[in-house]
């Protein structure tokens, strides 16, 4: 008879409570058997033993957990059944929009509006420039010069890259030292607190890799090991028949009783090696002897093949292999008989077929005598000073993008026929000094020189090149919302505003191209006196409210009042609670605006940030004085994002019609001309065009 043994209960409950599930259990109370049943302390509805209680709020709907997105910054906790309907208001469940636009640059172009937009003051209703100069400032900020122009390096900086590559081949060659001398310098800078944090501290560390190298290396020194006691047991036989032979057969009892321990050592140094001659005489390590024979024997022809794929390189180092066929075992033809090699054309020159005769070889063909020789721009009798110079924004964004914009390098080699080719070096000449090697386009630019668009104002969501992921002319919105405000985002900006700046949403005059500037902005909000506009602090359209004259008025005298100190605004002097009120039903947009005010709506709008705003952390790059790095999160911000109000429906704006503009539009010039034009009737004879329905059938009678 088979007797079960009882499993021990988990700590912390009975015996019987443990596969007890029944409601209404009656089990008299015992210690260490069972405990009482209880009800839920949240009145959930669930009934259960009291052992199980800390179990219970597991899972216990009602029961009040932290937010999944505390560690990102959520202060919020609540029932667990309420946790998912909170993650879509959740201030630490923030998106970051990934839309992207392709911008192209104006080189080919005509400049003409770029520059005459230019002169004029930026207006915030010009949406599409705006736009436009933002993506340029981004553009400037991530070209770097010297990877484009690397010529124009600092003297200094070139020399340091120069002997930093000399430094780089000394070390290749014979740096071993050099370098362990410089891991003992560093190791012996550190204390002990250091190094003690530094084995605590798993921050860094690649375990996958370090197992992956660490079985390849206890591989190898494996197999030293195997070597080297082959080599060792080798040379103690030699040694061992040497002083056989010249040792002679009489020996006194001491020379016996030297030899004892001797005898004894050579038997001791036995026993391992016995042990290792068996080891390679059954395993199936590369290194062992007969181990291909052993693998035909035990292992099926996949295995076999899949083997030798990947321990090819160590079986023909330890000879278990052959590198190549031996020459014996070469195949050789029997018989080899001669076969007639002939030509078969099955390409038919079509007729209409025009070759050129100097490239076909036309022995009647003028070819015109031609020489190699290197050109250069000093031939041209000409001081390198007195040569144009050449802006270098126009350059950069040529050469950042001259094989996506123009489908060839500036410098690309080109080859004529299979013995030559053209190739040549494209430099330029700027009006500036030589620049450090982290400079970018922005950073040489002048200041106090006018500001210049040149970038194209219309956008692709689609390039129309073949290539795009070389491109540095993509741009994305990279703002960051909440994930409830996302879509009302996309919708509004991307969708309807973005979109259909190329002529649907917002409309140029038709004479732009000739350099007109007029712009007309046809859609505004359904139901509300409101334009779009394009906010520069927060680089995002946003919508302006039209504000009553009088309101504006009042709030011109009411500033002038406040500037003298007599009071403050009339806003402010409301009560707080009344003005809290009022912020409630602002958009995100509007309550960064507002917080900007003054220090008394900075600490109202604050109230409302875990209602209507969203957190983020701040991470910052440690670097330890081992030279590792990590990123921590430094701190948590608070803030409001750049969403406007939900737009549904948009409507017509009350503008004028463009024909108006037109009549009035300095580029449209009307031309005028008074001298008489000859019609098409009027060449012929006269008596040919005096022709009647009567004299035409009378002819033919």
């Amino acid at each position: 008879m088979i007797k079960h043994q009882a499993q021990k209960a988990p700590p912390g409950q009975h015996r019987h409570c443990e596969r007890c599930f029944n409601r209404h259990c009656r089990a008299p109370c015992e210690p260490s058997v069972s405990c009482l049943v209880i009800s839920c302390r949240l009145h959930c509805g669930a009934t259960f033993h009291m052992c199980k209680e800390e179990e219970h709020q597991l899972l216990c709907p009602l029961e009040q957990v932290p937010c999944l997105n505390s560690a990102y910054g959520c202060p919020f906790s609540m029932a667990r059944f309420k946790l998912a309907k909170h993650l879509q208001v959740c201030p630490a469940s923030v998106v970051c929009c990934s839309m992207e636009w392709n911008r192209w640059p104006n080189v080919d172009s005509d400049t003409t509006l770029h520059k005459n937009i230019m002169k004029e003051t930026l207006n915030e209703e010009y949406l599409d420039t705006a736009l436009a100069l933002r993506d340029q400032k981004i553009l400037f900020r991530t070209l770097k010069i010297a990877d484009l122009f690397p010529e124009w390096r600092r003297k200094d900086e070139v020399q340091e890259l120069m002997d930093e590559a000399m430094g780089g081949e000394e070390g290749a060659v014979g740096g071993g030292a050099c370098a362990s001398r410089e891991v003992d310098d560093r190791l012996s800078e550190l204390s002990q607190q250091e190094r003690e944090d530094l084995a605590k501290d798993k921050e860094g560390m690649d375990l996958g890799s370090y197992k992956t190298w660490e079985n390849m290396f206890s591989k190898e020194h494996l197999a030293c090991k195997v070597t080297g006691s082959a080599a060792s047991a080798g040379q103690k036989t030699e040694e061992a028949s040497k002083k056989a032979v010249s040792v002679p057969h009489a020996a006194s009892s001491t020379e016996k009783a030297k030899e004892v321990p001797d005898n004894a050592e050579e038997a001791k140094d036995q026993k391992p090696e016995q042990v290792a001659r068996n080891t390679e005489m059954t395993g199936l390590a590369p290194w062992q002897e007969g181990v291909l024979e052993r693998l035909k024997k035990e292992v099926g022809v996949g295995d076999y093949n899949m083997y030798l794929v990947h321990h090819g390189g160590m079986l023909i180092r330890f000879g278990q292999l052959a590198a190549c066929t031996p020459k014996e075992k070469d195949f050789v033809y029997g018989n080899l008989e001669a076969q007639e090699v002939k030509t078969v054309y099955t390409f038919k020159v079509p007729v209409s077929y025009c070759g050129k005769r100097a490239r076909l070889g036309d022995a009647l063909g003028h070819k015109v005598p031609t020489s190699d020789k290197s050109v250069d721009t000093s031939e041209l009798g000409i001081n390198l000073e007195e040569l144009p110079k050449t802006n270098i924004v126009e350059a950069t964004l040529l050469c950042a993008l001259e094989k996506e914009l123009k489908g060839h390098e500036i410098s690309e080699a080109r080859g004529i026929d299979g013995l030559f080719m053209d190739f040549a070096t494209q430099t330029y000449s700027f009006p500036l000094e030589p620049f450090s090697s982290s400079a970018v386009l922005a950073d040489i630019l002048d200041e106090e020189s006018p500001p210049e668009l040149h970038v194209e104002l219309y956008t692709e969501c689609v390039t129309r090149r073949h290539n795009k992921s070389s491109s540095a002319f993509t741009f994305t919105c990279s703002h960051f919302f909440r994930r409830d405000e996302f879509p009302s985002h996309f919708k509004n900006v991307h969708a309807d505003i973005q979109s259909c700046l190329d002529g649907w949403f917002q409309h140029r005059c038709p004479l732009a191209y000739l350099g007109c500037t007029f712009v007309q902005n046809h859609f505004r909000p359904d139901g509300l006196k409101a334009k779009v506009i394009y906010s520069q602090p927060l680089k995002t359209f946003a919508i302006k409210p039209e504000v009553d004259s009088v309101l504006a008025e009042s709030g011109k005298c009411s500033s002038t009042e406040a500037n003298r100190g007599r009071n403050k605004d009339s806003l402010s002097s409301l009560p707080v609670e009344l003005i809290k009120y009022i912020a409630g039903f602002l958009d995100s947009f509007s309550l960064s605006q507002l917080s900007q005010v003054s220090v008394l709506m900075r600490d109202i709008c604050a109230t409302l940030l875990q209602e209507r705003g969203m957190v983020l952390l701040v991470w910052e790059k440690r670097r330890y004085s081992h030279g590792g790095t990590s990123w921590k999160a430094r701190k948590k911000v608070w803030q409001f994002s750049s969403l406007f109000s939900r737009v549904n429906k948009w409507q017509h704006s009350d503008v004028a019609c463009m024909s108006k503009h037109l009549q009035e539009c300095p580029f449209y010039q009307v031309e005028r001309r008074t001298d008489p034009v000859l019609l098409t009737g009027m060449t012929e004879p006269r008596e040919q065009t005096q022709k009647t329905l009567v004299s035409t059938f009378g002819r033919r009678v």
